[in-house]
């Protein structure tokens, strides 16, 4: 029989401790051992160790993150753990040979990482990706650095010197991102869903999977097993949308300055020459006009890299010029991103003339392919299908608005962030880069309303939130006004299935009156504190009275489902 002793720690005060230290003491009793096993948490130490241990009659066991024990501990200790290992295999720990569960060895070798992360708006789950990294590495003793590609670039970008002494680079991103400075380095890539749900996880899966990264497109390709996660066309679309948003935002409140200035006739003959004027074709002329060839470009960009640019970008354009707008600019972008794909795989030159593939053959091939495409075969019917639906939009009155507004606030509410709630997000841009500015505006009503109707929830029904919910309430608050629908995220985690309902019905609230009551919405992002701008949202009360009503619809109906939240903890581990 051994003696073991065991100091389980947990940062987060929940409850995997707990349940750590019971799989542990059930297995030792299974192999005949003796374990002494305490539990620290962030409240104090459940069931210290005895006097005078660990001593060094017995076996030092320290399960959990390194850096919230002391040094002469983890010096002292005979193996290091993750919860993660244990929960997964307790019987392991006290395995006869002592080799423990698998990931042992990363526990005790610190290592360093380097992480890019990055969602299509390049708002919140950027910056929710990068937090869960952090807290991963900390967790299992390794040191990280995370480059935040959000909206406006990247946050602290990483330097040379930080790349080449990196031993993995993760890339936890919902759009394409340029790898090729990682050439020669092991690369693992994935979205931003299991960063932010489970960070140390996709540390540790990065760790054993990552592959080497080569300097070509093609090599990029098959050097990231785990980007099968979210590869394909909804990728591409979303890194064509992320790159396209600036032009729309700075367009539309460029053209909503224009008419606060200059009236609606602010791009009138008789106005020009006036402030008015410039700003509107600043926004008009220039911002909106290059929102179809970004978007293709860079859908192209996604599939293709950089030879895909140009095509898909002149591509864009000849669908502006077609009147195929937004969805052929869409079309164009794959055509373009796909046909210098498949060229580069078919053409192969001499070596000393494969430096002209991504300057020369490609660019002029890729353009050739899609112009001739666009204008023979794509451009007209895409212009029908446009006008068609632009027309459709336009007549939309009475049930038929109400009807959309409630499947585009259903869509806002149903992931908060993800691929449904992202897809109606594109279709409102889509809408918006036609001058369609209705769908617009329930989109950003319905996904401003989830955290709002969170924070709201938290204030009146108190007793059915943690301590830890309520004070999260306010940080809500913040996000859903500024239309982060991310911020409910952390509310339906913890109770998918009362939270979502409740969310998903005001936000369809929220959609539908937006749409009834006409509202406008000429930028694409913003939230309230776009309300004050002249000329940037119409029926300004309507709309307010479209959030309020969606708001208190969610919170009313979580007061009704939420059960009370469970008594806060006292130090001692759950029943």
């Amino acid at each position: 029989m051994t003696k073991f002793h065991v100091i389980v720690a947990d940062e987060a005060a929940g409850v995997r401790a707990f349940l750590a230290a019971e799989a542990l003491r059930k297995a030792a009793r299974a192999k005949g051992h003796s374990a002494d096993i305490e539990v620290r948490t962030p409240n104090g130490a459940v069931d210290p160790l005895p006097d005078g241990a660990p001593g060094a009659d017995g076996t030092l066991l320290l399960i959990g993150p390194l850096d919230t024990m002391a040094p002469e501990l983890v010096e002292r200790a005979d193996r290091c753990m993750t919860l993660d290992a244990v929960l997964a295999d307790p019987d392991a720990v006290f395995d006869e040979s002592g080799t423990g569960p698998a990931d042992t060895a990363p526990m005790a070798a610190n290592r360093r990482i380097v992480a890019v992360t990055s969602c299509p708006t390049g708002i919140a789950h950027t910056f929710m990706a990068a937090e869960g990294l952090q807290e991963g590495a900390k967790r299992l003793g390794h040191a990280i650095r995370v480059e935040t590609q959000g909206s406006v670039g990247a946050g602290e970008p990483l330097s040379d010197a930080e790349i080449a002494a990196a031993d993995v680079v993760i890339i936890a991103a919902d759009r394409e991102v340029d790898r090729s400075r990682f050439a020669g380095k092991r690369v693992f890539a994935s979205s931003t869903k299991p960063a932010i749900s489970g960070g140390a996880a996709l540390i540790e899966r990065a760790l054993a999977e990552a592959s080497v990264q080569g300097d070509t497109p093609a090599a990029q390709d098959t050097a990231q097993p785990a980007a099968k996660e979210r590869t394909g066309p909804y990728k591409h679309l979303m890194t064509g949308v992320s790159f396209m948003l600036p032009f729309v935002v700075a367009g539309g409140l460029l053209i909503a300055m224009a008419f606060a200035l200059g009236g609606i006739d602010a791009n009138a003959e008789a106005a020009e020459g006036t402030l008015a004027h410039a700003l509107f074709r600043i926004g008009a002329e220039g911002g909106f006009a290059l929102i179809v060839p970004a978007l293709a470009g860079y859908i192209a960009f996604s599939i293709a890299d950089r030879p895909g640019i140009a095509p898909g970008m002149i591509g864009g354009m000849l669908a502006n010029s077609l009147g195929a707008g937004f969805l052929g600019g869409i079309v164009a972008g794959f055509v373009a991103g796909y046909g210098v794909y498949w060229l580069n795989r078919v053409i192969v030159l001499p070596k000393n003339l494969r430096g002209l593939m991504p300057v020369l053959v490609l660019p002029v091939l890729g353009t050739l392919i899609t112009g001739l495409l666009m204008i023979y075969a794509i451009g007209a019917p895409v212009a029908l299908a446009l006008s068609a639906m632009t027309e459709w939009l336009r007549a939309m009155q009475g049930s038929s608005a109400i009807v959309l507004g409630l499947i585009l606030g259903a869509m806002m509410a149903f992931d908060m962030g993800g691929p449904v709630n992202k897809a109606a997000y594109a279709f409102g841009i889509g809408a918006l880069a036609s001058n369609i500015y209705a769908p617009m505006a329930a989109v950003m009503a319905a996904g401003m309303t989830p955290p709002l109707a969170a924070a709201l929830a938290t204030r009146l029904f108190a007793a059915r939130f943690s301590a830890e919910e309520r004070e999260a309430g306010g940080a809500a608050a913040v996000l859903g006004l500024a239309f982060v629908t991310e911020g409910a995220i952390p509310f339906a985690a913890r109770d998918p299935l009362r939270m979502i309902p409740a969310f998903i019905a005001g936000a369809s609230t929220a959609g539908a009156i937006s749409m009834v009551a006409g509202v406008q919405l000429r930028v694409p992002h913003g939230g309230i504190f776009v309300l004050p701008i002249p000329g940037a949202v119409t029926h300004v009360a309507l709309y307010a009275l479209a959030i309020v009503a969606g708001t208190a619809v969610s919170a009313a109906l979580i007061g009704l489902l939420k059960r009370a939240a469970p008594p806060a903890a006292t130090g001692t581990p759950p029943a």
